[in-house]
């Protein structure tokens, strides 16, 4: 709550570079499934990655625990990390992060069921409930029976092991006609739900943009949130779907980390495009504290820039418009326990 009253004074001012409130750590670009919209990672390019050592992702989550207080563990596949009980428990029970998230696609859960009461939130990307549906553009259908049954196994467990769990699916032109029964089944066994439309570098699939149906889908699910419907997303970050206005976007609230260290800054966008707006300035086992690593970005790229053009990725759009909407934030907080400022799948 600090951080996001600090930030929120520093907008007031003028300021751009706003303090972390989420860090996102890639415990490993390594992946078993090859998800047709994935433009990272994917099972067929694992060779090209290796994982960190325990001792240095270790030092990792220290420097990390130095200057920001909430932390998103995401891959890849994180469970396919060696080390993921070890450090997710390093990382509750001795770094004290005020909040610990995973994002995960399930199919390895059902081994690690032991690692639910170490998390705040877990998230699993799912895109629809038929199997022939994920099979066009996730899980293959020999594995979605089984990853639907793990998940209405851990939607029994949120309030024993006192942890949340979401389903982020990602509207492509294929799930599209796929979403209400996925609303339906998240209600059945209280799930909470958030979506993330299909981007093509940075930008929502062209296909979705010219579509009557997903600009329908979009307005519904306003509607549907309005009458209880267990959708995450505040209104403002909803009503984006559909209009897709521009935003300001605040990158330095969410930075991401690699398996090995660097720092990418100012963001992920940015750090794909090269040259002088953005890269990876820094090793984090490099240095010895948070602000170090931060100054050095600071140093190399400058503050965070002030001409987006807005990607509309939820990962950056929804916690830099829910960092300019305080009322929405509480309102949000308080409807499902979720501080949408530290939320960011993708």
């Amino acid at each position: 709550m600090l951080t996001y009253a600090r930030n929120f004074l520093a907008l007031k001012l003028g300021q751009r570079t706003l303090d972390p409130r989420l860090a996102i750590y890639y415990i490993t670009e390594q992946c078993n499934l090859n998800c047709s919209y994935c433009e990272d990672f994917g099972a067929r390019r694992n060779h090209e990655f290796t994982n960190p050592s325990f001792d240095n992702a270790k030092k990792i989550l220290n420097i990390i625990r130095d200057g920001v207080p909430n932390l998103w563990i995401t891959g890849g596949e994180p469970l396919l990390s060696p080390h993921i009980k070890d450090l997710l428990t390093y990382a509750r029970q001795d770094l004290k992060f005020k909040s610990l998230s995973m994002i995960s696609n399930g199919t390895l859960l059902s081994k690690h069921l032991d690692l639910l009461p170490l998390l705040d939130r877990l998230i699993i990307s799912l895109d629809a409930v038929q199997p022939t549906a994920l099979d066009a553009v996730s899980v293959p259908t020999s594995q979605s029976e089984r990853l639907l049954e793990t998940i209405r196994i851990v939607a029994t467990r949120q309030k024993a092991d006192k942890f949340k769990l979401i389903l982020n699916a990602v509207i492509t032109p294929e799930t599209l006609p796929y979403m209400e029964s996925l609303i339906e089944f998240c209600t059945e066994h209280e799930i909470l739900l958030s979506f993330s439309p299909q981007a093509v570098n940075n930008w929502t699939r062209y296909e979705l943009l010219i579509s009557p149906e997903y600009k329908a889908f979009a307005e519904r699910l306003l509607t549907l949130k309005k009458q209880g419907a267990p959708i995450l997303g505040s209104t403002t970050y909803l009503k984006m779907l559909f209009e897709q206005t521009p935003y300001i976007c605040y990158p330095t609230i969410i930075p991401r980390i690699k398996p090995d260290g660097w720092l990418i800054y100012p963001c992920l966008p940015m750090e794909k495009e090269g040259g002088e707006v953005g890269g990876r300035p820094i090793n984090l086992l490099d240095v010895t504290s948070w602000q170090e690593a931060w100054d050095a970005a600071i140093a190399r790229y400058g503050e965070a820039p002030s001409s987006c053009t807005s990607c509309f990725q939820q990962c950056y759009a929804e916690p830099s418009l829910i960092q300019a909407h305080p009322l929405e934030w509480v309102v949000e907080s308080i409807r499902n326990g979720v501080d949408l400022g530290t939320y960011a799948p993708g």
